[in-house]
């Protein structure tokens, strides 16, 4: 009916979808810059604060993400955290870059869930989850020892929280994680 088409393009226009020529008819807009194919915008890496607003949203995702799995993964599901954990360890070692890793590392964990919402959640937000690959030209250069180490120490009490099935340490063990990444990306904006 007339009424369905003019709510939905409506809606369309709403969203910048859409432009209306009265007179001459409805006309797709080309994509907005600066928004995903998703609809969510991109993290602007030369804004330590747009990389701080995305660690918010996904504290608000993962945290509840790691409860989860503490309290539903199968013993397969946490040998695969495991195996990410060991892989991110690998690529330290050895040197190269682990962003791919750690993605892995924080899917498997929404994974564990049982629940694909959180996962989809994650791919939508994309390559950008992991904001030191925005700040190092992709995944072409690794990260400092230091840092790494101490990413890897957090990665490793959200892991065993998981397999230990304690969903409050697992919470509190991915929430000091994404909360300890803020203020990496703080200490940035800090700096002289």
């Amino acid at each position: 009916s007339r009424t369905v088409i003019r709510e939905a393009i409506a809606s369309l226009r709403a969203d910048s979808l859409v432009e209306v020529r009265h007179g001459v008819g409805v006309f797709v807009l080309p994509p907005q810059e600066g928004l995903l194919q998703n609809g969510l915008r991109n993290v602007d890496a030369g804004r330590v604060s747009s990389i701080i607003e995305m660690l918010e949203v996904r504290a608000a995702i993962e945290i509840e993400s790691a409860g989860l799995a503490a309290l539903r993964s199968s013993p397969a599901q946490q040998e695969i955290i495991f195996e990410c954990l060991e892989a991110i360890e690998q690529q330290i070692v050895v040197g190269n870059p682990t962003v791919e890793s750690d993605r892995a590392f924080h899917f498997a964990i929404a994974d564990s869930t049982n629940n694909p919402r959180f996962r989809e959640l994650l791919e939508a937000i994309g390559k950008q989850m992991i904001p030191r690959s925005l700040l190092s030209e992709g995944d072409a250069s690794p990260s400092p020892a230091d840092y790494m180490a101490q990413i890897q120490k957090e990665h490793a009490a959200i892991a065993r929280a998981i397999a230990d099935g304690d969903d409050s340490a697992a919470r509190d063990a991915m929430r000091t994680h994404l909360k300890g990444s803020q203020q990496r990306y703080r200490s940035l904006i800090r700096r002289p």
